[in-house]
C-alpha cells in the first residue's frame, strides 16, 4: 500500500514551472496552486493580464489533489436548508452556480485538450437509514420542481441496478453531476495557464506581505515579487505556512481532515457486483462516506474517518483501517480486496458550510468550499479573476457576511467534540 494520493501518483507532472528566483512586477499575484488559483491565473493570462502564481509545494498539492474525485452539482447540505438560510433567490443562484462551474470545467477541458477522463456520471445521495428517506425524497422533489427537473427519486428496487449493496433504502439521482481524474485536470489546468502566459512558481510559500511603493510585496524563500492586486486561493491550507500573511482567514476557515482509500483495480465481475451504475455516491449519515470508481476501476472510498488532520503515515494508516471497515459494511464482497493507496487531506469548512468569495484584508479571496470545492472552484477562480479586472458583479456570493468562528484562532481544538456529537446524531437518527 502507498500512503499517497492516487491522483498525485497517476497524473503527469507539471513541467512548466519557473526555475529561477521569484521576482518581477505583476498586475495580479495569486497565492495557491489548486483549482481556484489556477483557474484565476488562466483567466487573467488569457485576458492579457500579467499574473504570477505562488504555490507552497507543487500544483494540486492540497485539496485539489486529495479529494474524492466527485463533481457533484447541488448544495452540500440540501437545497431546502439553503433556501431557509439564504432565501429563495440566492439559493436558486447558488444551485445554478454549481451547474455553471461543472459546465465550465467541461468547456475548459475541451478548450485546453486536457485528458482527465471527465464524464457526466450522475450522483446518488443514498438513504442510509429508513428514517432518512422522507427528508431526502422531499428535498429531491423540491429540487426537481424548482431548479433541476432532471432530478428524480429511486426506490430500492430501482437502486439495485445502480449499486451492489443492500444497505440503502432509496436515493436521489442528479444526472448533471460528473467525475474526472483530479490530478490530470490540475496538471492540465496549470499547463494551460502557463501556456497563456502565467508565471507559476512551485515550492514558493508566501511568508510575508506588505505594501511597498504603492504595490503589494510578497516574500518567499525563493525571492519576492510585487503586484497591484492579490488573490488568495489557499482554502483549507490558509495560514498553514509559518508566518504566512493569511491570518484573516484562519478564524473563518475550519480545516477538517478527510481520508480516502483506493482499492486495486476491480475485475469486470467485481465492478458489476459493486457499482454497475458507475456514478458518484454519497451516503446520508452525518459522518458518512463517498465513493466512486476510478478510470482504471478502483473503488475510491472516502469519509471523515477520524476528526483529525492527516499528519503522518501512522495517522493515515489508522484512518485507512476505519475506511476499510466502512467499505466492507457497505460492500461485503470487497472485504478482502487489497488497498493500493491511502491518503488524507484537509477540507476547508465555514461555520454555515457555504463557501465565500470577496475581498478581505487587502486580498481578493475564494475559499471555504466545505467539501464541494472540486466542482465549484473553477467557476470561483474565474470570478476572482474578473473581480481583479474590475468586475465586482462577478462574485456569485457577493454580500454574504462571513463572521469569525467564536473561540477559534486556527487550531480546531473542538473537532473531537464535534465528532462525538455527530456520532450520537447518527446513532439516534
Amino acid at each position: 500500500m502507498k500512503y499517497a494520493s492516487y491522483w498525485h501518483e497517476t497524473a503527469p507532472a507539471f513541467e512548466a514551472g519557473q526555475q529561477g528566483p521569484v521576482e518581477g512586477r505583476f498586475d495580479v499575484a495569486v497565492i495557491g496552486g489548486g483549482f481556484t488559483g489556477l483557474s484565476a491565473a488562466r483567466r487573467l493570462a488569457r485576458a492579457g493580464v500579467s499574473v504570477a502564481l505562488l504555490e507552497a509545494e507543487h500544483v494540486g498539492a492540497g485539496g485539489s489533489g486529495r479529494n474524492g474525485g466527485h463533481l457533484n452539482n447541488g448544495i452540500a447540505h440540501g437545497y431546502a436548508a439553503a433556501k431557509a438560510h439564504l432565501g429563495t433567490e440566492r439559493a436558486h443562484a447558488l444551485y445554478h452556480a454549481y451547474d455553471r462551474s461543472i459546465d465550465m470545467i467541461e468547456e475548459t477541458i475541451a478548450e485546453e485538450r486536457i485528458a482527465c477522463d471527465f464524464r457526466r456520471s450522475g450522483k446518488l445521495k443514498l438513504a442510509s437509514k429508513p428514517s432518512h428517506v422522507a427528508s431526502l425524497r422531499a428535498n429531491c422533489a423540491l429540487i426537481a420542481r424548482e431548479v433541476d427537473p432532471e432530478a428524480r427519486w429511486l426506490e430500492p428496487d430501482a437502486l439495485r441496478a445502480e449499486i451492489g449493496s443492500s444497505t440503502f433504502h432509496g436515493a436521489s439521482l442528479q444526472p448533471k453531476s460528473a467525475m474526472m481524474h483530479m490530478g490530470r485536470y490540475v496538471s492540465g489546468l496549470a499547463r494551460a495557464a502557463a501556456e497563456h502566459g502565467a508565471l507559476i512558481w512551485e515550492n514558493a510559500p508566501v511568508t510575508g506581505r506588505r505594501k511597498q511603493d504603492g504595490l503589494w510585496r510578497l516574500d518567499t524563500p525563493r525571492g519576492h515579487l510585487h503586484a497591484e492586486r492579490i488573490i488568495a486561493a489557499t482554502g483549507a491550507y490558509a495560514g498553514a505556512v509559518e508566518g504566512a500573511p493569511l491570518t484573516a482567514f484562519r478564524r473563518r476557515i475550519i480545516s477538517v481532515g478527510s481520508f480516502i482509500v483506493a482499492t486495486r483495480p476491480l475485475t469486470d465481475a467485481e465492478v458489476a457486483a459493486t457499482l454497475p451504475g458507475n456514478r458518484t455516491c454519497v451516503t446520508s449519515m452525518n459522518i458518512g462516506n463517498y465513493f466512486r470508481l476510478s478510470p482504471d476501476n478502483r473503488l475510491i472510498f472516502g469519509g471523515r474517518a477520524r476528526f483529525s488532520a492527516s499528519s503522518d503515515q501512522r495517522s493515515d494508516a489508522k484512518s485507512g483501517e476505519i475506511l476499510r471497515a466502512g467499505m466492507a459494511r457497505i460492500f461485503p464482497q470487497l472485504a478482502d480486496v487489497e488497498i493500493d493507496y491511502c491518503w488524507g487531506g484537509l477540507v476547508g469548512m465555514t461555520k454555515d458550510r457555504f463557501h465565500r468569495a470577496g475581498e478581505l484584508d487587502g486580498m481578493i479571496y475564494g475559499m471555504g468550499y466545505s467539501g464541494h470545492g472540486a466542482q465549484m472552484s473553477t467557476l470561483v477562480g474565474a470570478s476572482l479573476a474578473d473581480m481583479a479586472m474590475g468586475h465586482p458583479d462577478a462574485n456569485p456570493l457577493a454580500g454574504l457576511d462571513w463572521p469569525t468562528v467564536p473561540g477559534y484562532s486556527g487550531r480546531p481544538w473542538f473537532l473531537p467534540l464535534v465528532g462525538l456529537w455527530f456520532s450520537l446524531k447518527d446513532r439516534l437518527s
